[in-house]
């Protein structure tokens, strides 16, 4: 498998120059040259093969001779060594749990496999990698736990000041090691324009091996198919589900995307977003307009100019009504998102963090106007996450679990950031 550039003006690469540089030198995400179709067989023994068997399956394609399949089986095993359950939450929606991982959040699997397969490439280097990571809330626990104490790379991670949440700024700020914490004040979009730059800055890349753990990264995003291959697996239904995707920079939907253009029997797309709703506003006119971002309960998802949209458009060939058909978008207010927190706790007992409230409310309106079929919402992250929000809209404190309790008693490691390119250069450059 060959990788190339959305900006074409870059050569194909294979899949490990594309996971350990991150972007392309023109600075376009890379795009698999074939989309993989899954087997037949595969598709109709999904439910009698184990997690690790369908991460291999699926991402044995895009990795191709990179890894040699032994080494990959055991990068796909640790990968998926927790659970991925699909819970009924009603009689029609199902809630997809994908907070069983060490950080308590849907990254987890991404970052894991990430972790591994860099670390495998960086074995015999002598140059150490830098992982340059700007994170909305998840990403950056996820990234920080999958690399800690991995030889041969260092994680610089920049995160948007005072808008994260306690127990995400711990996971980045509190692990020491190998991982650093640049606390910028600004948004998220600032944090990732940065980065971006920092890509694009030949005489950094000369000084320092940079690659990036963003979704942006293709070692990143293409693992994420495997939520939809195992929520599949366990559908007891005969139609297949419409699926809600809370989406911020939208890696996750792209992924769940890519597997349904690889055969995975999907109904329907809903692309839940909070206020930062420019994918939900393209799907309505055709006419994709940035916006700056703007804080909201579901912090993860604040991002107003959405990298992997240009994936999304890339995957579908760039045909509006071939994408409108498939996926419809959502704009859920936080007042929503606070009330489905209460609602669905009182009426089920399910317990929503904010981004799997966005989603539940956007996948319910969806239902309502189609009585026949039944959906589920991706539950991205631990309620415990989110203390406030959860615990205004419930009325009832989250408990802490006890993998957290030393994490949260850690001191905090962090570097304050001004939004300013000169500053993140002269921070990397020592």
């Amino acid at each position: 498998m060959h990788y190339y550039s959305l900006n074409r003006q870059s050569e194909p690469v294979d899949f490990r120059t594309a996971a350990v540089a991150g972007q392309a030198p023109d600075g376009g995400l890379y795009f698999p040259e074939t989309i993989p179709r899954f087997p037949a067989e595969f598709l109709t023994r999904l439910p009698h093969l184990t997690p690790a068997e369908l991460a291999l399956t699926v991402l044995r394609p895009y990795v191709g001779s990179a890894i040699a399949e032994p080494e990959l089986a055991r990068i796909c095993a640790e990968t998926v060594d927790f659970p991925l359950p699909v819970v009924p939450v009603t009689d029609r929606i199902s809630a997809l749990e994908l907070f069983h991982g060490p950080t308590l959040a849907f990254k987890d699997v991404g970052a894991r496999f990430m972790s591994r397969c860099l670390g495998y490439f960086s074995r015999h280097e002598t140059r150490p990698v830098t992982v340059l990571v700007a994170t909305s809330g998840d990403t950056g626990g996820a990234v920080a736990s999958g690399f800690l104490g991995v030889p041969g790379v260092e994680v610089v991670i920049l995160y948007p000041q005072g808008r994260v949440s306690p127990v995400q700024e711990q996971q980045l700020t509190a692990l020491g090691q190998n991982i650093r914490a640049l606390e910028v004040r600004g948004n998220f979009d600032d944090c990732q324009r940065l980065v971006k730059q920092a890509f694009r800055d030949d005489a950094l890349r000369q000084r320092r091996q940079l690659t990036s753990a963003n979704s942006i990264n293709v070692a990143r995003w293409l693992p994420q198919q495997v939520y939809y291959v195992a929520a599949l697996a366990q559908w007891p239904h005969a139609q297949p589900p419409v699926v809600a995707v809370p989406s911020g920079n939208f890696g996750n939907l792209c992924a769940g995307l890519l597997a349904y253009a690889s055969g995975l029997p999907v109904t329907h797309f809903v692309a839940a977003c909070n206020q930062n709703n420019t994918v939900p506003r393209y799907l309505q006119s055709g006419h994709y307009a940035a916006q700056p971002a703007v804080a909201t309960l579901s912090n993860a998802m604040d991002v107003g100019d959405p990298s992997n949209f240009g994936r999304m458009l890339e995957l579908f060939g760039h045909q509006y009504p071939v994408l409108r058909k498939l996926l419809s978008g959502y704009t859920v207010s936080d007042a929503d998102t606070t009330a489905t927190i209460a609602r669905v706790s009182q009426e089920t007992g399910y317990v929503l963090d904010p981004h799997g409230a966005v989603a539940y409310f956007a996948l319910e309106d969806y239902l309502r106007h189609h009585p026949a079929q039944r959906g589920l919402f991706l539950e991205t992250a631990h309620p415990v996450k989110f203390p406030e929000a959860v615990e205004a809209a419930t009325g009832q404190p989250v408990p802490l679990p006890a993998e957290l309790v030393d994490l949260m008693s850690r001191p905090k490691q962090s570097t304050l950031l001004e939004p300013e390119y000169e500053a993140l250069r002269a921070y990397l450059w020592e």
